[in-house]
């Protein structure tokens, strides 16, 4: 059967088993590769703690780089940036700006910050004595989309059973985790980007040798929209602004933002890969809508479509293609349980049991990543029976993470924020931007949004159709308001008593070195004068020494005579 036969039947009937003994046997190999390496070092022998969460803080930069590069290769990216190429054009494109500004403002302005806090997690973060827990609540929803998205559309094209998907990913990521800890997660991440790699550059490639036909007219590659209607699904300022932000919420105040300007050039080259294969699948089908013709259900599933009419008569590579999509989603997983795991021991365990064992803290990071797996499972097994992940979850990272950075943006930038204001920001934030999520996943979903139509008729609707490139701006200029006005009114933070370490160096350098004495003494700028005031008097009476100034960056601590 040729092979734009097989995806007909696939999607208009009972879905055929597409894989031949050599796609078997190829995506077996990839997926017991994985779990190899979990049981290497579990081999290895009993690790510690810090060796299962930190790696005894010896991994190398390239496996670690490598390794966070897999925040781009999510299954939803994979199959979502070609779909969005195909239907709306190249203008996409234009987010590597925003991203690129955002590699720098994270690691001169957030980045030292943590680092200066020596945290394991950035999730342990807290408001005074409460932690912020809505980046494990994320992390749990994400990990479920991205493992849902690629089962669905891989299960629609190619007739592999879905919840066969779903358990594999899980029971896989899941065995190789708590089997070898952050050193299992980081080089298996590593061998699952070369597989993904290999494969979407093979796509391309092998797209251009076949390639006959010219691609599509400059207008539908370049159609920039410099007005400034929020509803415009991208324009200029959404590209660069909007995703600026989108991009912030993601990596600024994320765990994955230790490497971001060791993998920029994998953003790129991820995001120039996948706009490519969209503009090959676009020239394919430009004659023949897979969507119009009913080949297709979604957009979601035209790479797969794509790949089943081009190398369908290539035994083994289907097989390849797959398990590249599941190399993706096994590394988002991995690297979310893990990043859990640590957050449930840092906030909960020692926060009941100060004092624990290391094997037993061992033991319940362990735990953790079944119970978090299990979890995301469920959440997808949920999702599925009730219509699927609907168009909420593909914007969560806009609709949690604005709050996120608003919060922490707060605390950073802000001196005067306390932890009432903070709070009251979060919650403000979360709740107007769930609002606005709801709102337009049930609009569409009915029907109601009309996305070709701009006008101001539509009353609520309108705002529905914000585009979701501004939803994490939104949620973090929200926090921010409220944060500082319920600051104020409930009391604010003397500056005076706060650790300096605690505010983004860069902010506290710009105020001391291009504000006026006279403005900083009126705003109260003069961090951690009370705690460093305190901390000499400490050092005079305790240890009896004399604290000796050496202009206003460094103390020398000489012994008394």
């Amino acid at each position: 059967m040729e092979a734009v036969e097989i995806a007909n039947t696939a999607i208009n009937g009972t879905p055929p088993d597409l894989f031949g003994y050599l796609d078997y046997l190829v995506f077996t190999a990839i997926l017991l590769i994985s779990g190899a390496i979990g049981l290497f070092y579990w081999c290895l022998g009993e690790q510690s703690t810090k060796d299962f969460l930190m790696g005894g803080r010896k991994m190398g930069r390239f496996p670690v780089a490598v390794s966070l590069l897999a925040a781009f290769c999510s299954p939803v990216a994979l199959l979502g940036i070609p779909a969005e190429i195909y239907s709306n054009g190249t203008l996409y494109a234009l987010t590597v700006p925003s991203y690129i500004l955002v590699a720098i403002v994270t690691a001169y302005f957030y980045q030292p910050v943590f680092y200066n806090l020596q945290l394991t997690s950035v999730n342990e973060v807290r408001l005074e004595n409460t932690p912020i827990h809505g980046a494990p609540r994320n992390i749990v929803t994400y990990m479920a989309t991205v493992v849902y998205v690629p089962a669905w559309a891989l299960s629609e094209v190619t007739g592999i059973y879905f919840y066969f998907c779903v358990a594999a990913i899980f029971s896989i990521v899941v065995v190789y985790t708590v089997m070898g800890g952050i050193k299992s997660v980081v080089w298996t991440n590593v061998v699952q980007m070369g597989v993904v790699f290999a494969v979407m550059i093979a796509i391309v490639v092998k797209g251009f040798i076949d390639f006959d036909g010219g691609f599509a007219p400059l207008s539908f590659l370049f159609r920039p929209s410099f007005g400034l209607d929020p509803r415009t699904r991208h324009s200029i300022w959404g590209l660069w602004i909007g995703a600026f932000f989108m991009w912030l919420s993601i990596f600024g105040v994320n765990q994955v933002q230790v490497a971001i300007l060791a993998n920029s050039l994998g953003f790129v080259v991820i995001l120039a890969v996948t706009c490519l294969a969209g503009l090959l699948i676009n020239s394919k089908y430009s004659e023949c809508d897979p969507i119009e013709s009913k080949r297709v259900k979604t957009t979601d599933q035209l790479l797969p479509i794509f790949i089943i009419d081009t190398f369908g008569e290539k035994p083994g590579f289907l097989g390849l293609f797959v398990a590249a999509i599941f190399s993706g989603a096994l590394s988002i997983v991995s690297s979310g349980l893990h990043s859990l795991a640590t957050t449930t021991l840092e906030d909960y365990v020692k926060y009941f049991h100060p004092i624990i064992h290391d094997q037993t803290a061992t033991k319940a990071v362990k735990i953790s990543v079944l119970v978090y797996g299990l979890l995301s499972l469920g959440l997808v097994i949920v999702a599925d029976q009730s219509g699927g992940i609907s168009h909420l979850s593909l914007n969560i990272l806009g609709i949690i993470g604005g709050p996120l950075l608003g919060v922490f943006t707060l605390g950073m930038f802000f001196p005067w924020c306390n932890s009432i204001g903070a709070s009251f920001g979060m919650l403000a934030s979360l709740g107007i931007m769930s609002w606005l999520g709801i709102g337009t996943s049930l609009a569409t979903s009915r029907g109601q949004l009309v996305k070709s139509s701009l006008d101001v008729s539509g009353g609520i609707l309108e705002f529905y159709k914000i585009s979701y490139l501004w939803y994490s701006l939104m949620g973090t200029v929200i926090a921010i308001v409220v944060g500082l006005l319920i600051s104020f009114l409930s009391g604010k933070q003397d500056p005076s008593k706060l650790e300096r370490n605690l505010i983004s160096p860069p902010v506290d350098k710009f105020v001391k070195n291009y504000i006026s004495s006279n403005i900083r003494a009126r705003i109260g700028w003069d961090l951690g004068s009370h705690v460093e005031d305190h901390a000499n008097y400490e050092r005079n009476t305790t240890y009896g020494k004399l604290v000796v100034y050496k202009g206003t960056k460094e103390l020398q601590q000489v012994q008394a005579s």
